[in-house]
């Protein structure tokens, strides 16, 4: 049997596996005014029980970036998605911070495997000129799963409670795991429901050869020697906390400034993703198409993610100065998160074309890593500015984030080329 465009396939799967993911880490957040009245806990426990998530998510990416490395695409997301379904469903069981706490840190460890994972799996699946839009699609499931969780959950919330809402989602990803496994045979090269049009197409694409496929992946210190490593590392650690202030806060502020409840969180919070869903595939397609009409990789990356940050500034001042209602602050957001998926594609494409086979995944998840420990500074800051002053401070220091991103790449990547075969 072969199947057309099986390469769609896959990153379609990654992509819906992201969905889940979303979805299950939406949902402590969403329910979260439920959650604290029942269990009598604060916005400071909640500020505690997110970064010890986000601390197991950025030792998870490196671990898992070397997983995937190691073992590879297919069994290495069996394995991803199987913890953090699993550590979802038990959160019906946590009751107050530390029983939190640990369920969060096992749902870290799993989840964080799905961002190197799916870097690694595109690098395997597509062409250069495709991988950026293959990374649009897979960043899309993010804003897709986090625009069906608001709404979902609370539906789901109103009929059985937040505790077997908890085991309802956990069951989602391990229903994944079967049209996985079994589409997911081997890497194009090996797999037999593979046409061989498209293998040709994928491995003519490829920057990397069968000898540097074959090649042990570079230590961790030989990719830091490299400069332009440096440059998904440091642009990582400044764009991160744009997202994951929407993320993990929103729901939180539109709870303390408009006075929401969980079933009006849940159908206002997912109206900015639509914009990171687009933002997603615009992204991915803008440099495809800079890359199909002649444009060098480095010059489709750097003008991709100059127009991307543009769109996010303009969109965080606009947070400070117009977002006095709920209506207009959702739609600015939507605005601002257009413009961090548009960045973030490529940004996350820089480790597989600069590495080949063994070190993408190391250097993708090195690079989340750095990006989630910038995230966790910010959540520590977020109760205590806010207790104080407001909102405003917050936004300010995000906003000054995003030239600071932009330079990085500038600075450390003076060209985004293949460094891993060089003498």
């Amino acid at each position: 049997m072969k199947i057309k465009g099986l390469r769609w396939w896959i990153v379609g799967l990654v992509c819906l596996a992201t969905v889940i993911n979303y979805i299950d880490r939406s949902a402590l957040a969403i329910m979260w005014p439920d959650i604290s009245k029942d269990l009598g806990m604060t916005k400071a426990d909640y500020a505690i029980i997110l970064n010890v998530f986000l601390v197991a998510y950025a030792v998870g990416q490196s671990l898992s970036g070397k997983m995937f490395d190691k073992i590879g695409t297919r069994l290495g997301f069996v394995i991803s998605i199987t913890v953090w379904g699993l550590a979802t469903a038990i959160h019906a069981f946590a009751r107050g911070v530390v029983s939190f706490s640990f369920f969060r840190v096992l749902l870290g460890l799993g989840e964080a495997g799905n961002w190197p994972g799916a870097v690694k799996s595109n690098a395997e699946w597509f062409p250069v000129k495709e991988r950026a839009f293959a990374q649009g699609i897979f960043n899309s499931g993010a804003a897709l799963g986090s625009i069906v969780a608001p709404p979902l959950i609370a539906i789901v919330w109103v009929m059985i409670g937040w505790k077997m809402t908890f085991v309802l989602l956990g069951l989602l990803g391990l229903v994944w795991i079967i049209p996985w496994w079994i589409v997911n045979k081997n890497v194009p090269a090996k797999h037999p429901w593979i046409t061989e049009a498209e293998k040709e197409h994928i491995l003519s694409g490829l920057n990397e050869t069968k000898e540097a496929d074959d090649k042990p992946g570079l230590s961790m210190t030989e990719i830091l020697s490299k400069r332009e490593s440096w440059a998904v590392l440091a642009s990582r650690f400044f764009v991160e906390p744009i997202w994951w202030l929407f993320v993990g806060w929103m729901p939180i502020y539109l709870a303390d400034v408009y006075g929401f409840n969980v079933k009006e969180i849940g159908f206002f919070a997912w109206v900015p993703y639509v914009g990171a869903a687009l933002g997603s595939l615009s992204g991915g397609y803008y440099s495809g198409r800079l890359l199909i009409n002649g444009a060098s990789v480095d010059q489709a990356r750097k003008k991709t993610i100059m127009v991307g940050c543009v769109i996010m500034f303009l969109g965080l001042v606009a947070t400070i100065l117009a977002g006095d209602t709920a209506v207009k602050f959702v739609a600015i957001v939507a605005f601002v998160l257009y413009g961090f998926q548009f960045v973030i594609s490529n940004i996350q494409t820089i480790p597989s074309d600069l590495f080949s086979g063994k070190s993408v995944g190391s250097l993708a998840g090195l690079g989340g890593t750095v990006g989630i420990f910038s995230v966790i500074i910010m959540n520590f800051l977020v109760p205590v500015i806010t207790e104080k002053f407001s909102y405003t401070p917050i936004f300010v220091m995000i906003a000054l984030f995003v030239p600071l991103c932009i330079m990085s790449i500038y600075f450390f990547a003076k060209e985004i080329k293949p460094v891993d075969q060089e003498d």
